[in-house]
């Protein structure tokens, strides 16, 4: 049986907005005291503002993960998915015996497949990956902003794979709920992909469409709250996004063709002046709104 969380040395691989707020987290929610916590990341200042906190016990630059890795019973890679890809390439060798892996990327068919291949290299050692991605964020990126980076009541995606033991996706899912998402939903890494192509991506699409097609930057003063509501993702991490825009293009590809096709029947019924349809379309649109908010 695997220990406690608390009495577990769990390691951060990469400790930007969304290794910080696990961090934070682990610590804060979860009861993981400073000297079972650690973290690798490529920059010194942050390792050492997160010792400094109390959050991590010690940090390892990124030629010392293995290090660390060699350390901890539970890893989390809160990396960018070619980022984390990279990484389960060169520090295969370095887990722990029985460590328990899993990743917060935005996409999962990559890493799931990666995660895969990690546990039969590594079947003789009991490694374990599950593949997650936590539906958290914040329009500012880096450790300086994790804070902001709130995970009460947030949604939680795993896409677990065959090699997964049962008893290590639900040690897994009670660390998460602890951590205060409220809801853990397993889906296979196509259906997640499919579905976070129109729930995540395609909304950053429309938002940063918004901001591009307007070069007025005082128009802010006109904004009643739609404005500001429509365009904060616009704020988004250029390089994190364009990857995963790139990684899952296909599924948001569609997803984008499906948003055009329905914005081009609203510019019909508007430049028709069909007020009975225009109506009865938008009084449709708001009813199914309201029926997803209900589940």
């Amino acid at each position: 049986m695997r220990k406690k969380i608390e009495e577990c040395n769990t390691g951060i691989a990469g400790l930007g907005l969304m290794g910080g707020a696990v961090a934070r987290a682990l610590r804060e929610k979860c009861d993981v005291p400073q000297d079972r916590l650690f973290a690798c990341d490529r920059d010194s200042k942050t390792l050492n503002t997160a010792r400094q906190e109390g959050l991590i016990c010690k940090g390892f630059d990124a030629s010392g993960a293995g290090e660390m890795l060699a350390l901890c019973d539970i890893v989390f890679l809160c990396l960018n998915p070619s980022a984390a890809l990279r990484f389960l390439e060169q520090w295969k060798d370095s887990f722990k015996s029985g460590c328990l892996v899993t990743d917060v990327a935005g996409t999962k068919e990559s890493i799931a497949a990666a995660a895969q291949k990690l546990c039969e290299y590594r079947k003789s050692d009991n490694i374990d990956f599950i593949p997650g991605h936590p539906m958290a964020g914040a329009e500012k990126s880096g450790f300086e902003n994790s804070r902001l980076c709130n995970f009460s009541g947030k949604n939680y995606i795993l896409t677990p794979i065959s090699h997964n033991k049962t008893e290590n996706t639900e040690f897994l899912k009670n660390i998460i709920r602890s951590m205060g998402f409220s809801r853990v939903t397993e889906v296979s890494p196509a259906e997640h992909d499919r579905k976070i192509a129109f729930t995540s991506q395609l909304c950053h699409v429309i938002a940063a469409a918004l901001i591009d097609c307007e070069s007025d930057v005082k128009i802010t003063r006109f904004g009643g709250g739609s404005f500001e509501d429509l365009t904060r993702i616009a704020m988004l991490n250029a390089p994190m996004w364009t990857e995963l825009f790139i990684e899952n293009r296909i599924s948001l590809f569609e997803r984008i063709a499906q948003f055009e096709k329905s914005l081009d029947e609203l510019k019909a019924l508007i430049g028709g002046s069909e007020f009975a349809k225009l109506e009865e379309k938008l009084a449709i649109i708001r009813d199914r709104r309201m029926e997803m908010s209900a589940d």
